[in-house]
């Protein structure tokens, strides 16, 4: 064989055996993992957040500040994230923390004018400031009340009162057993002003109707006192007895009869000139059936009828009797004269 065809074939052969390990060896190089790069780890990390903080102000019911009250902020487990005492101006603040929820606790009013608030929760936001204010309240007035009798002075119990300022009502006594009774009343500033009414008075007493006033601040003890007098009891009024008329007596001064008019007793008058009249009727009285006087008329209409018809009959009989008579007379002394003569 030619040398020069021979050094032909042999590199031919070279070139694809380089050729085919190439494409042999590179799916092997492809198949490898690849490895992550720094900089996708570093992309991939959250970033810690910003924290948030509290501030607080606190003043009184009157707007004055509060200093020296001491708070102790704690996290959601209960530990302690914070504590401190508000300054001259009422504040204080808790920086640093991490967002969530937090318990705000007073330890300490700093006056004995204030009581220490109630507890509270607080929100504290990323990168946030989360502002309070606290309304320190006053501490309120001890009542101590006292009912009285106005003479004596003797503790009266059942009384109550009704304690308050301007148009609220803000404390309601009682007292008890031993004529007292305590309580709280609020004040919502140094020097306030109260009034006290009664609405029930003790048992057997009289409405204390008056309206008294005092004057209190924060914690002070005040007594206040109402006087009651006894209540004025009459007796009962004595039922009076119906008015009753007694018969009067035969001879006693006639009263106007059913005739109009009064005369003497035509049984008694021997005068036959003068014309008599009936008997006067008297005053019925309570009792039914009276008995009637010997000589006077009956007290009833249907009773008198017959004694007027017998009066009247005896009446004129008598007159009848007197005019025969004067008759009589006159003719015997016209017979008698002329034998004097």
């Amino acid at each position: 064989m030619h040398p020069r065809t021979v050094r032909g074939t042999v590199r031919s052969t070279a070139i694809a055996a380089a050729v085919v390990g190439t494409l042999t060896w590179a799916p092997a190089a492809t198949a490898q993992p690849s490895q992550p790069t720094p900089s996708s780890t570093t992309l991939t990390e959250t970033p810690a957040p910003d924290g948030g903080s509290v501030t607080l102000t606190a003043k009184d019911p009157a707007g004055d500040v509060v200093q020296g009250a001491s708070y102790l902020l704690l996290d959601a487990t209960g530990q302690e994230a914070g504590r401190g005492t508000t300054d001259a101006q009422g504040t204080l603040t808790f920086p640093g923390l991490a967002p969530g929820v937090y318990r705000l606790k007073e330890t300490a009013a700093g006056s004995p004018l204030y009581d220490v608030v109630a507890d509270q929760d607080v929100i504290v936001t990323p990168g946030g400031t989360t502002r309070l204010a606290i309304v320190a309240p006053f501490k309120p007035a001890h009542v101590l009340l006292q009912a009285k009798d106005d003479k004596t002075g003797k503790l009266l119990p059942g009384a109550t009162v009704n304690i308050g300022s301007g148009d609220t009502t803000l404390l309601t006594l009682t007292t008890g057993p031993k004529g007292t009774a305590t309580g709280d009343l609020p004040v919502s500033s140094r020097k306030a002003e109260f009034w006290i009414k009664e609405t029930k008075a003790p048992a057997g007493y009289d409405l204390y109707s008056r309206t008294k006033t005092f004057t209190a601040g924060p914690g002070d003890p005040v007594t206040v006192n109402v006087t009651n007098s006894k209540r004025s009891t009459s007796p009962n009024p004595t039922p009076t007895k119906k008015p009753t008329h007694t018969p009067s007596a035969p001879g006693d001064e006639p009263t106007s009869g059913t005739s109009g008019g009064s005369g003497p007793n035509p049984a008694t008058s021997g005068t036959p000139e003068t014309a008599p009249s009936a008997a006067p009727v008297q005053d019925a009285t309570d009792d039914p059936s009276p008995t009637a006087p010997v000589g006077s008329l009956a007290h009833t209409g249907a009773d008198a009828s017959p004694w007027l018809l017998g009066g009247a009959g005896l009446l004129v009989a008598g007159g009848t009797t007197a005019v025969i008579a004067a008759r009589r007379r006159a003719r015997t002394d016209s017979e008698e004269t002329p034998a004097d003569n």
